[in-house]
């Protein structure tokens, strides 16, 4: 008896009419556009300066706001996504999930205030450098690079860094932290390394 019942439901699962097919088909492709559509759209909405800034309107924003990747002469502006997030698709989809810790931390209370954010600021700062160095700062490359620039256009000091840095093999984040937000508080870093 339940061989037969077996038997019947798998002929019946192999064998659909013609328009479950069809109907199968339509469905998951209207599915499917419908899914991708809404997932670049979510990317898309949680790659904005404001997204970022509904958590982070008290600490890093205002820091940035006197920045020169803000306001500058030429008006051309650096929003947190450009310097955040990868353009690529697979080291975008990467960095989104290293971020949806950054996003839990601040929801359940460990980085929500000034207080508490200061108090993590070392350590976040640290594995933003770290990523970006093992990433050879390929977000500030998406302007910045060295290939590009003109070094006799550059501050006699400015074109010597950037010289040396092409010659020993540094990235942009070796010498520019703390560029576009204040830097933690280094002392312990300091201190660590005296010994």
């Amino acid at each position: 008896m339940i061989k037969n019942l077996i038997k019947r439901f798998w002929h019946w699962f192999r064998s659909p009419s013609k328009i479950a097919v069809g109907t199968l088909l339509v469905v998951a492709f209207i599915a499917g556009i419908v899914s991708w559509v809404g997932f670049n759209y979510g990317m898309e909405q949680t790659n904005t300066e404001e997204f970022c800034v509904s958590c982070h309107s008290n600490d890093v924003y205002p820091e940035y706001l006197h920045t020169a990747h803000y306001q500058n002469r030429s008006g051309v502006k650096a929003t947190c996504p450009d310097c955040h997030v990868p353009h690529e698709f697979v080291p975008k989809m990467i960095r989104k999930l290293q971020a949806s810790r950054e996003v839990y931390a601040h929801v359940m209370g460990y980085t929500d205030t000034i207080e508490k954010f200061n108090a993590r600021r070392l350590h976040m700062a640290e594995r933003e450098w770290e990523r970006m160095k093992a990433n050879d700062s390929q977000e500030c490359r998406n302007c910045h690079n060295f290939d590009n620039m003109d070094f006799s256009q550059q501050k006699t000091v400015a074109a010597k860094m950037h010289e040396k840095a092409i010659k020993d093999g540094n990235t942009c984040i070796d010498c520019h932290k703390g560029i576009a937000h204040q830097l933690p508080d280094m002392r312990e870093v300091e201190d660590a390394t005296a010994f």
